[in-house]
This record gives C-alpha cells, structure tokens and sequence, in this order.
C-alpha cells in the first residue's frame, strides 16, 4: 500500500534531520543544507534509508499472501 503524500513528506522531513544529526563536525545548518543537497542529487544517507524502506517493504509484500485464508 503506498504511503500518503502527507506522511511521505514527513518520513522524508523526518530522515534528512535524522542524517543532519548523525554527522558530526559541523554547525547544525551546515550539516542539514549538505544532507538537502545529496538528496537533490539522490544520494546521502536519508536517500539510502528510503531505498532500504521501500527494499523491505518490496519483500514482504512477497511473502504477504501467506497470512491470509
């Protein structure tokens, strides 16, 4: 089932601030406009967590049929 428009842009929101946080270094402002822009070029670390997320969900929406009678 895909995810609402709504709760897709706060998953994203919510993964670019997650990798901002994780990298460490630098100002906050700098670290969070560096994540945008690898996501932009569709890369960096909040673009790899929608990847895996969408991977997982591909799998088990193989095995889906499986709970139902």
């Amino acid at each position: 089932m895909a995810v609402r428009s709504e709760r897709s842009f706060t998953l994203a929101c919510r993964w670019i601030i997650a990798a901002a946080k994780a990298k460490k270094g630098k100002k906050m402002a700098e670290r969070l406009a560096e994540e945008f822009i690898a996501a932009f070029n569709n890369e960096g670390a909040a673009i790899k967590k929608k990847q895996d997320t969408y991977r997982m969900a591909e799998a088990n929406r193989a095995f889906a049929h499986f709970g139902r009678r």
